[in-house]
């Protein structure tokens, strides 16, 4: 028997996912000069309140999702290797990425790039999940890109 991830693992995943994101923006608004930046930061951190707070009220639309006994704590290690590859997993490294960056550029490109891994994180675990439950991973994809999308235009602007 393969092992399956649930919508609902997945939606806690992300919910995770964009609470650290939020560390990590506001982290970068407190410690930049640029008030402009600030501005900006701030905002990027509201928008991944918000969207947890979306990611929050899908988890009522899935069910949840137990790995035999047996399996349990494979399950749960192979889980969370797959999660540990993710930027914004760890609210520790979260702080010590954004205390490392060096300009609001950079600042952004990290943002980047932590959306587009979990773009390609939640489109290659898709087929991991139940598929009545594949819709739910489609909205957290479609969550991740317009994320993707803000911050590729804030970049454009700096």
């Amino acid at each position: 028997m393969g092992v399956f991830f649930s919508g609902r693992e997945l939606i806690e995943i992300a919910i995770g996912i964009e609470k650290n994101g939020a560390t990590f923006y506001n982290s970068l608004a407190g410690s930049t000069k640029n008030p402009e930046a600030k501005g900006t930061y701030k905002y990027l951190a509201d928008q991944e309140k918000e969207h947890a707070a979306v990611f929050q009220k899908m988890l009522s639309l899935v069910s949840e999702y137990k790995p035999p006994e047996t399996y349990t704590e494979d399950y749960k290690r192979y889980l969370k290797a797959l999660v540990d590859s993710l930027v914004f997993t760890d609210d520790k490294v979260t702080l010590e990425m954004a205390k490392k960056v060096k300009s609001d550029a950079e600042a952004i490109q990290v943002g980047v790039g932590a959306e587009k891994d979990s773009i390609l994180f939640y489109t290659e675990v898709r087929e991991l999940v139940r598929p009545a439950e594949r819709k739910v991973v489609k909205k957290i994809i479609d969550e991740e890109k317009s994320h993707l999308r803000l911050l590729t235009g804030i970049k454009k602007g700096l």
